[in-house]
């Protein structure tokens, strides 16, 4: 633990101020701060320690992920005692959707926080919301469900997330494309292609949106579903103005 502890306190230059920022984000300070440097820890930044382990915020940003899910269904049920099923994911669905995650986290501040070596490249725009689900996880591993919980829904949902102003958000473009090319009765074509890049070779998705064969919408993404639905709101948008 003690390497583990110093290989990350290299990455941190000015640790105090690091500090201040960090407090200011939780309202609390950490028992064991060495998680939460952890979770500001990108793969392409990773530590190796003795044993040979490469050190970074995936594990945790797994167990964020699944806290901050658990989270949110339970605050929604909650809030929408009258909505349905379908109203319910898809509102959670907005509020967890990687794209919000990420403008939240740079609203919090997060990107004074974050070590990486990837910003520049194609998957940097996604860093900061990945360190948003790793902190959750931080925060579940060192101080339980019950402060988890607290901090997502005072300091996330309550404080950062206007619900009304969501509800009338639209996020599922490519569905909408697609009931417009049902009702109008036009030809659409979905086309998907991979390209590698980065230290990490980690696959970018390249989704293309042809109406009637010529090209309308093209978007790019960390998964096939998000370069899709990128396309489509290229691809929405132009309708729109035709």
């Amino acid at each position: 633990m003690a390497n583990i502890l110093i290989a990350i306190k290299l990455l941190f230059v000015s640790k105090k101020k690091y500090n201040r920022n960090l407090v200011s984000i939780l309202g609390y300070y950490p028992k064991n701060i060495a998680l939460y440097d952890l979770a500001f820890i990108h793969k392409s930044a990773s530590v190796l320690i003795g044993n040979g382990t490469l050190l970074n915020n995936e594990r945790l940003e797994f167990l964020g992920d699944a806290m901050l899910d658990a989270v949110v269904a339970e605050f929604l049920f909650e809030y929408y005692p009258d909505k349905n099923e379908g109203f319910l994911s898809t509102m959670r669905s907005k509020i967890v959707k990687r794209k919000h995650l990420n403008s939240l986290a740079i609203k919090l501040g997060f990107e004074k926080l974050i070590v990486s070596n990837s910003f520049t490249n194609n998957g940097g725009k996604h860093i900061c919301g990945n360190a948003f689900e790793a902190l959750i996880g931080a925060i579940y591993v060192d101080r339980g469900y019950n402060v988890t919980r607290k901090f997502i829904i005072n300091k996330i949902l309550k404080a950062q997330i206007n619900l009304e102003e969501l509800e009338h958000t639209e996020t599922d473009f490519k569905s909408r494309i697609i009931e417009w090319a049902q009702k109008s009765r036009t030809e659409i074509k979905f086309e998907i292609e991979e390209e590698y890049t980065g230290k990490d070779h980690a696959p970018i998705f390249i989704s293309r949106i042809l109406v009637t064969d010529q090209l309308m919408g093209e978007g790019k993404g960390t998964s096939k579903k998000e370069a899709e639905q990128n396309a489509a709101e290229q691809a929405f948008n132009a309708i729109s103005l035709i």
